[in-house]
């Protein structure tokens, strides 16, 4: 029996698999990749459990055969401890390289729009952050796609986290990268599930 080749899409922070990308991805795969499986996980609110449930869905992912991750935004954070973790690929939408520097921004009582799933954020979260951050990268494992005008992320702390990786910037967007459909031919193919 042949490999199975799972995608996993790993979303943001106060998302959840319902995120536009999410829905255009799998509506993509559906018409054009069917062999590919997706998966994607909601990830719990607190960033050690959502790496963590992110972990166990790339172990299982992995038992099954080859995986390829995108991630958005803080999704894009936890692809990259991932990759560097189990040999991946990822394709990071205007990824949150440095999300510590972010998480003291939102101390208090957070409610994610998505679930209506309400929790706290302190600086045990932005530490927990700083201290998962990858030591080095593996910059051919990567594909940065950013767009310049992201209202939520400074596009230039990826790039500069990212630097020596394949990076595709665009002029104008926003954090919600409109447009993104027209990468995800090229994106299956990075990620290899064509060879």
């Amino acid at each position: 029996m042949a490999a199975v080749s799972t995608l996993i899409y790993l979303h943001g922070f106060l998302s959840s698999p319902l995120s536009a990308k999410a829905v255009l991805t799998r509506d993509y795969l559906s018409r054009n990749h069917p062999a590919i499986e997706l998966r994607v996980p909601l990830l719990p609110d607190i960033p050690e459990q959502a790496l963590a449930a992110a972990d166990a869905v790339v172990q299982s992912a992995l038992a099954q055969g080859r995986v390829g991750l995108i991630g958005s935004s803080m999704g894009g954070y936890f692809s990259t401890i991932l990759v560097e973790r189990y040999d991946l690929r990822a394709v990071l939408v205007n990824p949150s390289a440095r999300p510590h520097r972010r998480i003291p921004l939102m101390y208090g009582e957070q409610r994610n729009p998505y679930t209506g799933h309400r929790f706290t954020l302190d600086e045990s979260h932005s530490r927990w952050l700083e201290n998962t951050l990858p030591a080095s990268i593996s910059p051919d494992r990567y594909w940065l796609l950013t767009q310049m005008d992201d209202e939520v992320l400074d596009y230039r702390e990826a790039v500069e986290f990212y630097a020596g990786c394949r990076q595709t910037i665009e002029p104008g967007g926003n954090h919600q990268f409109p447009g993104f459909e027209r990468y995800l031919p090229e994106i299956v193919e990075f990620l290899q599930f064509l060879r």
